[in-house]
C-alpha cells in the first residue's frame, strides 16, 4: 500500500505508458545544467518595490542549494518529510525546492493568500516538519501568523522567516552557516536521492469548489508533463521564461520553476502581479515565453499599444483557466508578436491539452487544444461510454502526468481500472481531437429541465464592449428549478450595465431566448483563485438567496 495515499501502488496499470520518460529526476537535470556552464544565468527574481532583480548563475544557485540541503538535513528534515513554504515567486522558492529534492523531502508550496484556518488544516494534514514564510508580504505579518499556529501543530518543528531575526531567521539558519563543511554533502545527497516514482510535490488545490485536496506528484509525473509541453512549443535553453503566475500554483510551479531547470533556460520571476511592472520587466529581460490565466493576458494587451516593443520578444503566451475572448485574440494580433496558445489542465495533471503553434488563431478562441503526448483524453456519457465527436459529455484523462493520489483521501481518487480520471469538467471533442471545455459538472444550470450552455453564453457576454469578465450560475426557482444569473465586471470607462442591455446584446447575437440571463449584477471584481480561475462556488453562495419574479425580469 502507498503510505501517502492509502491506495494500491498499481492503481491504473492500463494508463498511457510512462516508459517514454526515463528514471531521471529533477536534480539530475539540475546537475546537467550546472555541468553545462556554471556561469550561465539561472534566474532573476523581481521583488515589488525594488528596481533591480536578484540574479543567480547556475553555479551560484547550486552552491546555495547545496548549503540549504545540508542545513535542512541538520535541522532534522528526513527523506519523506514534508517541507512547506508560503512564499511569493522568488529565488528562495526555487532554491528551497531543489534543496528538498536533493535530500528526498516532499515540497509543499502554499498560496500566500491562505490564513490561519486553511494553514492549520493543510499543515496538520501534511504533518509538515518545517515551514518557511516571509516576515511581511503585501502588508501582512506572516511571521506572527505562523508562530501563532505552532501550538496547534506539534509536528511542526521549525518555522523559518525570510528577513527574520534570531533563531528562526531563514538566512541565519540556512544561508549564513557553512553547513556543507559539516558533512559530506555528496554522500548525503546520494543516500537521500529519491527515485522517479517517490513523492516529490504536495500541492493543495486552490479551490473552485471550496474543498482543498492534497494532490501528490512524483518527479516522473511532473516531468511527463513538462517534457512534451516544452517539445510542443519548441522551447530550448536559449529561451527566457517569464513567470508572474504564483509558483505555489501548478502553472507557476511547472512552467516557471521546473521547466527552466529541465531546459537549462533562464527564469525571470515577478512576485506580485502588476501589469505595468510586468511591462517594465519584459522590456528589460526580453522573455520569449510566459503562461498565465486570461486576465493576465488581458491586462498586458490593454497596455501594449502604449509601450512600444516591450512585449515584442514574447514568442508564446499560453493562456489557461478561462476561455480566451475573440476580441482579446484580435487585439493581441495587432499589438504583440506572441502566438496565443490555449490550454486546459488541472493541478492533478498539469496542462493536458494545448493548441499547436502552427494552428490558426481561431483554434485558441474556440478550443482548449489537443492532448499532449503521453496523455489520453476522452468525452463520455453518464454511463462512462465514449461519445461521438461533437457531443457534450464528461471529460476524462489518463496517462503519464496523472497525479498518484490525494493525501490520505483514497475515497476521492476517482481513477478507474483502465486509468481514466474524471476531471469534473464538461467538454466536447471535435473530429481532429481538439477539446472545448463547456462547463463544470457542478456548474450546470438546468432551467425547466433544459441544460443552459453556460460557457457559450459567457463567451457571448465577453464580446460586449462594456464587459471585462462574466460568469453564469443558477439561482433557485420553485417552478423551473433554476433561473440564470449573470455576474459581470466592467471595463474602465463603463460604470453601469443593465439586464436589458445585456439581453438586447445577446439577442442581437442570435442567442436562444431560453438561454437568456434573468438576473444581472455588476461586481467590482469576480471571486477568483490566485491563478485567475473564477470561483463559481462563491457566486453560487451569492445567488442562493436570489428570487426572480415569475413575470418580471430583474
Amino acid at each position: 500500500m502507498n503510505t501517502w495515499t492509502a491506495t494500491p501502488p498499481d492503481r491504473h496499470p492500463e494508463a498511457s505508458s510512462t516508459s517514454a520518460i526515463s528514471d531521471m529526476i529533477i536534480t539530475d537535470y539540475w546537475g546537467t545544467q550546472v555541468a553545462r556552464g556554471q556561469g550561465r544565468r539561472a534566474l532573476s527574481s523581481y521583488q515589488a518595490g525594488e528596481n533591480n532583480p536578484v540574479s543567480f548563475t547556475y553555479g551560484e544557485l547550486d552552491a546555495v542549494v547545496t548549503r540549504m540541503g545540508a542545513g535542512l538535513a541538520a535541522l532534522g528534515v528526513e527523506k519523506g518529510s514534508v517541507v512547506s513554504c508560503q512564499l511569493p515567486n522568488g529565488w528562495q522558492m526555487t532554491a528551497l525546492f531543489l534543496a528538498c529534492a536533493r535530500i528526498g523531502a516532499v515540497f509543499n508550496p502554499l498560496m500566500p493568500i491562505f490564513r490561519e484556518r486553511e494553514l492549520r488544516f493543510m499543515l496538520g494534514h501534511a504533518r509538515s516538519h518545517l515551514l518557511v514564510v516571509p516576515k511581511h508580504f503585501r502588508g501582512f505579518d506572516y511571521a506572527s501568523m505562523a508562530e501563532g499556529l505552532r501550538t496547534d501543530l506539534p509536528e511542526l518543528r521549525h518555522v523559518l522567516v525570510i528577513g527574520g531575526d534570531g533563531h528562526n531567521s531563514f538566512e541565519q539558519q540556512l544561508l549564513e552557516r557553512e553547513w556543507e563543511k559539516d558533512c559530506d554533502t555528496q554522500a548525503l545527497f546520494a543516500e537521500r536521492r529519491p527515485q522517479a516514482d517517490d513523492i516529490l510535490q504536495l500541492l493543495f488545490t486552490s479551490g473552485t469548489t471550496g474543498e482543498p485536496k492534497g494532490v501528490l506528484h512524483t518527479s516522473r509525473t511532473l516531468l511527463s508533463n513538462i517534457i512534451p509541453y516544452a517539445e510542443r512549443l519548441g522551447l530550448g535553453h536559449e529561451d527566457i521564461i517569464f513567470m508572474a503566475s504564483p509558483m505555489a500554483h501548478q502553472t507557476g510551479f511547472l512552467y516557471g520553476l521546473m521547466m527552466p531547470i529541465y531546459l537549462g533556460a533562464a527564469a525571470v520571476l515577478q512576485d506580485v502581479w502588476d501589469a505595468r511592472t510586468a511591462i517594465r520587466i519584459t522590456a528589460a529581460e526580453r522573455p520569449t515565453f510566459t503562461m498565465a490565466s486570461t486576465p493576465f493576458l488581458a491586462d498586458l494587451i490593454e497596455l501594449a499599444p502604449d509601450n512600444g516593443d516591450a512585449l515584442m520578444s514574447l514568442r508564446f503566451f499560453v493562456s489557461a483557466g478561462a476561455p480566451i475572448p475573440e476580441s482579446l485574440v484580435e487585439k493581441a494580433g495587432h499589438s504583440i508578436n506572441a502566438k496565443i496558445i490555449s490550454a486546459w489542465g488541472m493541478t492533478e495533471t498539469g496542462a493536458s491539452t494545448m493548441t499547436r503553434p502552427q494552428d490558426d488563431p481561431e483554434r485558441a478562441i474556440y478550443s482548449d487544444g489537443v492532448v499532449l503526448p503521453l496523455m489520453d483524453v476522452r468525452v463520455v456519457d453518464d454511463a462512462g461510454l465514449a461519445l461521438p465527436a461533437g457531443s457534450e459529455g464528461h471529460l476524462q484523462v489518463r496517462g503519464a502526468s496523472l497525479f498518484v493520489g490525494y493525501l490520505k483521501r483514497p475515497d476521492l481518487y476517482g481513477v478507474d481500472a483502465q486509468g481514466w480520471f474524471s476531471t469534473g469538467d464538461l467538454a466536447r471533442m471535435d473530429a481532429q481531437g481538439y477539446i472545448r471545455i463547456t462547463g463544470r459538472t457542478k456548474d450546470v444550470v438546468i432551467r425547466g429541465g433544459e441544460n443552459i450552455p453556460v460557457v457559450e453564453v459567457e463567451n457571448l457576454l465577453y464580446k460586449h464592449p462594456a464587459i471585462s469578465a462574466a460568469a453564469l450560475v443558477g439561482c433557485p426557482d420553485e417552478r423551473l428549478g433554476e433561473r440564470v444569473c449573470a455576474y459581470v465586471t466592467l471595463h474602465d470607462g463603463y460604470t453601469e450595465l443593465s439586464l436589458d442591455d445585456a439581453v438586447t446584446f445577446l439577442l442581437e447575437h442570435s442567442l436562444s431566448r431560453n438561454y437568456l440571463p434573468e438576473y444581472l449584477e455588476v461586481l467590482p471584481a469576480l471571486p477568483r483563485t490566485p491563478s485567475g480561475k473564477i470561483q463559481k462556488f462563491k457566486l453560487h453562495e451569492r445567488a442562493a438567496n436570489i428570487r426572480i419574479d415569475p413575470v418580471k425580469r430583474r
